[in-house]
């Protein structure tokens, strides 16, 4: 535990890179929005008005449906890090990952105060915001490790600088990895039972503005 405290205090540096990586990736996603033409807007309004009405109406899957698959695609990302890390050629791979995480974020924000103003933040608020306030740190931690483990394999295998195994640092690296996956599954958990609650709150409001 302490040689893990230890690695991340290490760290900090790669978590202000990708830190800030995925702040570029926000206000990218968010440009993206007002650069669409009239015609994607109009078609991306019409998506989430229909949307809006069918959580109305319908509402969502059931938690306990829903659940595996919002666990599985974040799981998916972890191990899709992980895996990355492991190899000398997959460090551009963890950095693509976590700028196109913040344009997925800032395009589905700007999108939704784009069409409904102070109306789409709140709803950005509930559906968006809550899980992500711990499942981004999560995701930056495991690209930071996956980065400095990756960076490892470079000047172990390919510099030829390190004389040291990695076997230590590697059981490092996938115990922390395997530790942010066991919060990831907690995270996955407030997703799927808490978030659509709260959606469901603000959902009416939307539907009245449409």
């Amino acid at each position: 535990m302490r040689s893990l405290r230890l690695m991340m205090k290490e760290q900090t540096p790669l978590y202000i890179f990708v830190a800030v990586l995925f702040l570029v990736g926000v206000v990218f996603g968010a440009l993206i929005v007002s650069a669409l033409t009239l015609d994607q807007q109009q078609e991306l309004g019409d998506y989430l008005g229909n949307f809006f009405v069918t959580v109305d109406q319908q509402g969502l899957p059931a938690a306990p449906d829903s659940y595996w698959d919002i666990a599985a695609l974040n799981l998916k990302w972890i191990g899709l890090i992980w895996i990355l890390g492991l190899s000398v050629i997959g460090l551009p791979g963890i950095l693509i990952l976590d700028f196109l995480k913040g344009v997925l974020i800032g395009f589905t924000v700007g999108c939704m105060v784009s069409e409904y103003s102070w109306h789409g933040m709140l709803f950005a608020l509930v559906s968006v915001a809550p899980h992500n306030l711990v499942l981004i740190p999560v995701l930056l931690v495991g690209s930071a490790a996956a980065i400095a483990f990756s960076l490892l394999m470079i000047r172990s295998q390919v510099l030829g600088q390190l004389r040291s195994p990695v076997a230590r640092p590697f059981v490092m690296y996938t115990v922390l990895s395997f530790g942010l996956a066991v919060l990831v599954l907690g995270i996955s958990g407030f997703e799927a039972w808490v978030t659509p609650t709260m959606m469901r709150w603000v959902t009416p409001m939307l539907v009245s503005k449409g």
